[in-house]
């Protein structure tokens, strides 16, 4: 499969000539996901992304594959339910890249705690059942106040009653989003980054029959004719709604911002991943994960206005951070010349959590009184003085404490909609990047139900949870196994054990194509030889086509790898020049973009005012 430049120019003839069966408007989680799903069902499919696939907000995520255990505060146990059982999923048909990394969980004696231990241990118990864990080595279990200041001993011991340790699952968000684009690429779909929807065509009925589009590589404006559009563009989804002139579209998006910061693993090293309250009563709990050799932690929460492509860490997020973990790690006394990178991203939140949430889940605060009777009934069922339909009904009587009108940001529904507007048009909106195939999957549903119905077009749908992303074709079972055995190749190839196990878990089974261009490229100055295949790859394989596309997205390495870029970028520049053509003008621009990323991701900005 080659998803180069030349594939994009095939692909732009082919959205012009043609008509699609579905348009997917964003290059993001859900649209790839749903791209897959369209192209391997047999769909004429096609795809438009405005920037780099993920660009917008699916690389800026906490990076996991986050379980939700404290959605269980709330008694939430359909939606936790639901995510374990969709993350072993995505575990399953994207092996290479979700990772099992058991999250470790302290609990302070302090106002606005989340949990307590008996609570924690509740919820962890009941979060096994729903995940089938239970007696596995994956099984939670908690540790009393000495482990937990055995094995992290930097953290506060202050109040500090034990912690429960549980299953959770570390992330490549990009890479997820990646993988996908290029399974429906190889699958025939046209799939097109850096081409804006600029209009949306009605047909004489008024229904919805394509787009307008600009080819933002070359400036050229066309129309896309399509039989169903779906708008997947994220915090964007109201904008293309209101660009649709056939509806009445209320806005239905509240995004917020999330701020993730990064250190050296020797200013802050933690052993395993770490979620604890933030210590401000403010409802928010904040993560510390160990990466590579940094350690990055987050997130805040904040609701945001601003330009959706461009938001930034401003130094009120920085402070919220550094407070919060200096006190919960006070030997680190970290300042904001320590942070190595950053990354700010928005969730692409609904206002309103009603019957739209398909993936079910009502996320408000729970009254004191429902709570406290839940506990007591649990507490019997343990004792074996009631049976579980009185749990059951403890659970389906729980009431709210109070409305969504004016909640907390952090506790907006991260339910996701799907609505289908009088014209035609399709938005899936909100979610969780663990929901992403299902959400995917009720998108085409109601795609292959408007072909059948209105077109006269039948299609049967693959069975996407067993349907595996590009690079995912290892045993799910077997991972470690399966890496080692690619690491091999690699290393007979004649990399280093770490090149080669590096590249064997960026990779998985794709890993031999990569190992392979070793003996068609030439030694890269600057590049060692992992950072050299790496980017030939990229740029043949996975569409990346700007420096910025390859150092942050295709791979992580301005995020973790900061140590080494400075280095790196000329030779990255200098090569990637030379592949496609570019003017010293282009070439200049495309720098000047890459060091404008490094220094919103080096907080520059912030760090000049701090040290003046």
């Amino acid at each position: 499969m080659v998803f180069s430049i030349e594939r994009r120019q095939q692909d732009v003839k082919a959205l012009k000539e043609g008509t699609l069966d579905v348009l997917i408007i964003g290059g993001g989680i859900t649209g790839a996901g749903t791209a897959l799903q369209a192209s391997a069902s047999g769909l004429k499919t096609g795809l438009v992304e405005m920037q780099d696939f993920a660009e917008g907000t699916s690389s800026r995520s906490t990076k996991l594959v986050h379980g939700g255990l404290r959605y269980l505060k709330n008694f939430d146990v359909e939606v936790v339910a639901d995510t374990v059982q969709e993350r072993a999923v995505v575990q399953g048909i994207a092996p290479h890249i979700p990772k099992a990394d058991p999250m470790i969980l302290p609990i302070y004696d302090e106002p606005g705690s989340t949990f307590s231990m008996f609570s924690l241990k509740i919820a962890m118990d009941l979060y096994d059942r729903l995940a089938d864990i239970t007696g596995t080595k994956h099984a939670n279990y908690t540790l009393t106040k000495a482990e937990v200041l055995e094995r992290a001993p930097q953290l506060r011991s202050e109040g500090l009653l034990g912690a429960g340790v549980y299953l959770d699952y570390r992330n490549n968000d990009a890479r997820l989003v990646i993988e996908n684009i290029k399974r429906a690429a190889a699958d025939g779909g046209h799939i097109v980054s850096r081409m804006k929807v600029v209009g949306i065509l009605h047909d004489e009925n008024d229904k919805i029959s394509g787009v307008t589009v600009e080819d933002l590589l070359i400036g050229e404006t066309f129309d896309i004719k399509a039989r169903v559009v779906l708008n997947t563009t994220g915090p964007w989804s109201d904008t293309i709604r209101q660009m649709d002139d056939k509806v009445d579209a209320e806005p239905q998006m509240r995004p917020t911002k999330g701020v993730h910061l990064v250190v050296d693993n020797k200013k802050l090293p933690v052993p395993q991943p770490t979620y604890f309250d933030t210590g401000k009563n403010d409802g928010r709990m904040v993560f510390v994960i160990p990466r590579e050799e940094k350690t990055y932690f987050g997130t805040t929460d904040t609701d945001y206005k601003g330009d959706f492509a461009n938001p930034t860490v401003e130094q009120e997020d920085v402070d919220y951070l550094l407070e919060i973990v200096n006190n919960r790690y006070p030997t680190a006394e970290i300042t904001i010349n320590d942070i190595e990178s950053s990354w700010a991203g928005l969730r692409p939140l609904i206002s309103l959590n009603g019957g739209s949430d398909y993936n079910g889940g009502n996320n408000q605060p729970i009254s004191d009184e429902s709570f406290d009777k839940v506990i007591a009934t649990i507490e019997q069922y343990q004792k074996g003085n009631v049976d579980r339909h009185e749990v059951e009904n403890a659970l389906k009587k729980i009431e709210t404490g109070n409305s969504e009108s004016g909640a907390n940001p952090s506790a907006i529904s991260r339910g996701s909609a799907l609505d289908i507007d009088k014209d035609g048009l399709i938005t899936v909106a909100g979610g969780k990047i663990t929901d992403y195939r299902k959400m995917a999957l009720e998108a085409m549903r109601a795609v292959v139900g408007i072909l059948h119905n209105n077109f006269n077009l039948s299609y049967e749908l693959i069975d996407s949870a067993k349907y595996p992303v590009s690079g995912g074709e290892i045993n799910p079972q077997e991972v470690e196994a399966e890496t080692e055995k690619l690491t091999q190749i690699g290393i007979e190839k004649g990399l280093s054990e770490s090149e080669a196990l590096y590249l064997a878990n960026l990779y998985g089974s794709n890993a031999p194509e990569v190992f392979a261009l070793l003996d068609e490229i030439q030694q890269v100055k600057g590049l060692n030889h992992a950072d050299a295949v790496s980017l030939f790859y990229a740029m043949k394989e996975e569409m990346a086509l700007t420096p910025s596309d390859f150092l942050i997205r295709r791979t992580n390495h301005m995020l973790f790898m900061r140590d080494t870029l400075d280095s790196i970028i000329d030779p990255v520049i200098t090569e990637m020049a030379r592949f496609y053509g570019w003017t010293d003008e282009a070439k200049a621009n495309y720098k000047k973009e890459l060091e404008t990323d490094v220094a919103e991701s080096d907080l520059k900005r912030l760090k000049g005012d701090v040290n003046k």
